[in-house]
């Protein structure tokens, strides 16, 4: 058998396929199962010795040399077909790029951020402790007795462990431990605020099990109740970036703060929500509690390792959702911890926009 001629022909075919299908079908028809190569490689188990050894080198170089060209042939093929579409795909460098999906900050964060420019602008620092706490430091030090309600199964969320002194455990209901933690580690004076999650066993479109409280503390000497009021007044004026606010103190009743004071602020109905602003004894206008406060308790500041005849404070607390719903509009506390795209997209804020005084401490305008 002429093998130079039989190759000759297989390499020219080859050579002349114009596309992958074409090279494809050649390859199957030289080298596949039925293929005219593979034929000629079965033909040497019926040759003599002497046969086999003075053909089978040459059909193994047939094989080799058209397996060499196809490969070569598919390798320039492939090639060709790469710059005819980079060719054809140009790219419009005038156009704007597409925009890329990008994640907001949620609500809470957002006001945690305003919340403690706010009141770094008034010399506070942020102090954080513990979500699971003992009953010491979320009660007894806050001056709670063993009857107070709060202390119920039905209202805390109890461990059924004990820490190594014996003292129940429990997720802390306020953010008033940190309170007693840092006036025992640091001493006084202090000034802090203490924001962070609190749980209580409570749901509603109001209440959830788990929620945000900002707590502060100012403990100095010659500290009385007017300084109190002006702290409140000038936080809520730069949190809401109105000059209208109008406080009314209440007498009210809290073990931690002796005398106790509730908060209202004047507000008014605007297009079905509640806007901060204007005396609740205005027109149109009325009153709403929003934070309580007072004269930090002499028992509390004796619990925390100072001494009641020389140093002074007042606490105030409120709740982080509470202030985001009245600033922003929203009307349901659940809808915080849903989880819904399409709320936080409508409510998030962007990750540029951070709070700061002289520049609002709210969304940009």
């Amino acid at each position: 058998m002429d093998y130079a001629a039989t190759g000759q022909d297989a390499l020219s075919r080859i050579e002349g396929a114009g596309d992958l299908d074409t090279l494809e079908a050649l390859r199957v028809e030289f080298l596949g199962k039925q293929g005219s190569i593979s034929g000629l490689l079965k033909t040497l188990g019926k040759m003599t010795p002497d046969e086999r050894k003075e053909e089978g080198p040459r059909i193994h170089a047939l094989r080799e040399s058209v397996t060499g060209a196809i490969a070569a042939r598919k390798d320039a093929l492939e090639s060709a077909a790469l710059e005819a579409r980079l060719a054809a795909e140009t790219i419009d460098l005038s156009l704007p790029a597409p925009e890329t999906p990008r994640g907001s900050v949620h609500p809470i964060s957002q006001v945690m951020d305003e919340l403690a420019e706010v009141f770094a602008d008034l010399g506070f620092a942020v102090a954080t402790g513990p979500e699971i706490e003992d009953d010491w430091h979320n009660f007894t030090a806050l001056n709670m007795p063993e009857t107070h309600p709060a202390r119920a199964m039905h209202d805390t969320f109890y461990f059924p462990d004990r820490d190594e002194k014996g003292r129940e455990m429990l997720l802390r209901t306020h953010t008033s431990p940190v309170q007693i933690r840092s006036m025992i580690e640091k001493g006084a004076p202090i000034r802090i605020i203490a924001p962070g999650r609190v749980y209580r066993s409570d749901s509603d479109a109001t209440h959830t099990p788990m929620f945000h409280q900002v707590e502060g503390l100012v403990i100095d000497k010659g500290i009385h109740l007017g300084h109190l009021k002006w702290t409140l007044e000038t936080f809520l004026k730069a949190y809401f970036e109105r000059d209208d606010i109008v406080l009314r103190l209440r007498p009210s009743y809290f073990p931690f703060t002796e005398p106790s004071v509730e908060v209202d602020v004047g507000y008014s109905q605007e297009n079905g929500r509640r806007v901060v602003g204007g005396s609740g004894d205005a027109p149109g206008h009325a009153w709403m509690e929003v934070l309580g406060s007072g004269m930090v308790n002499r028992r509390v500041i004796e619990a925390a390792g100072l001494d009641p005849d020389e140093w002074q404070g007042f606490a105030f607390g409120t709740g982080v959702d509470r202030l985001a719903m009245l600033k922003y509009g929203m009307d349901d506390l659940r809808a915080f911890f849903d989880g819904d795209v399409r709320w936080l997209s409508h409510y998030g804020f962007s990750a540029m926009d951070v709070p700061t005084l002289s520049g609002g401490v709210g969304t940009p305008a």
